[in-house]
């Protein structure tokens, strides 16, 4: 059974919600689900997963929420052998802001930086159309669920 990491970065649990919403799907298609809601490194790299979805919301100034920042950090300042690592990612933000998405968008070109592949395109979650995180969420992991097994 492949397994899947659910990497949580979350301020007030909207990004947990949308993991803990969309994990029975990936079950349901086969997979072993785990969600890692104060995220390190060596969760990504000691034992890598056959897939890692990574649900990010953004705080501040286009910053990681303060769950996910040493995660963050270390993979920037110590860097990591990603490639063979096939990913997803969902960005959360609030489109008032001119930092839309931007935890979500600056993990994706780390990971991207060390070699890892996205699966499909990022998908972004705007707070000021869809009030409901989770709901937005479900209809994009039934698509994607099918792109990874190609």
């Amino acid at each position: 059974m492949p397994n899947l990491k659910i990497f949580v970065a979350t301020v007030y649990g909207g990004a947990l919600d949308v993991a803990e919403q969309i994990s029975p799907l990936f079950e349901q298609a086969g997979f072993d689900v785990e969600i890692f809601e104060q995220p390190t490194l060596d969760d990504l790299t000691v034992e890598r997963p056959d897939v890692a979805l990574f649900c990010i919301s953004t705080t501040g100034s286009g910053d990681y929420p303060g769950n996910f920042m040493e995660f963050a950090n270390a993979l920037h300042e110590k860097g990591a052998d990603l490639n063979g690592l096939r990913y997803g990612l969902i960005a959360m933000g609030d489109s008032s802001y001119d930092t839309f998405c931007g935890a979500g968008r600056k993990f994706d070109a780390l990971l991207q930086e060390y070699g890892a592949t996205r699966v499909g395109e990022r998908f972004e979650i705007d707070a000021m159309e869809d009030y409901m995180a989770d709901e937005a969420a479900l209809p994009w992991a039934e698509t994607w669920i099918p792109e990874l097994k190609r």
